[in-house]
């Protein structure tokens, strides 16, 4: 995993080149939106029990199967490693947001779910419910404007959503 700067320079070096002037704009855009960046990563990790909790809770009621006697979030030590499963994967969802690098979310967290979830019998449509749902309230946290720094997030919000439905689609 690199962070913006050591991926450019490390292109720059591989070519034998100079960084360009539009690379350099890129990392200056970089760099002005590192506090909106931050603020929106702090947002999400202030809440993010609250997230998890709250999406989990949202997707047992949409689909009560999944905590009834014989579903796959039945007992009490099913429904943690579920709320686990989430934790972890809104956690890396913050990494790449920090990073504006979705490898650490694919290398660390996703790369094989899909077959641990299938091997375990865990329903990937019911995991990506659940990511879907943390995604919506993670959105609106991080879109609250009260408090952060000002300026037009709507860039990093989308940012933000992509790497919510790729761990989604990742789990399907």
């Amino acid at each position: 995993m690199f962070d913006a700067f050591a991926k450019v320079v490390s292109q720059a070096d591989a070519r034998g080149e100079y960084l360009s002037s539009a690379q350099l704009d890129a990392l200056s855009a970089v760099v002005a939106d590192s506090n909106k960046r931050m603020d929106v990563v702090n947002r999400i990790t202030s809440n993010a029990s609250a997230i998890v909790t709250n999406s989990a809770r949202a997707l047992f009621a949409e689909q009560p199967s999944l905590i009834a006697p014989g579903g796959n979030a039945y007992t009490s030590r099913r429904n943690a490693a579920c709320l686990r499963d989430m934790e972890i994967v809104l956690r890396y969802v913050t990494y790449a947001m920090f990073t504006g690098d979705a490898s650490v979310l694919d290398d660390r967290c996703l790369n094989g779910l899909r077959e641990t979830y299938l091997a375990l019998g865990t329903p990937g449509a019911s995991v990506a419910v659940g990511v879907q749902k943390m995604k919506a309230a993670a959105v609106a946290i991080a879109n609250d404007g009260g408090g952060i720094t000002t300026g037009d997030c709507s860039n990093l919000i989308a940012e933000l959503s992509t790497y919510f439905d790729r761990a989604a689609a990742a789990v399907e």
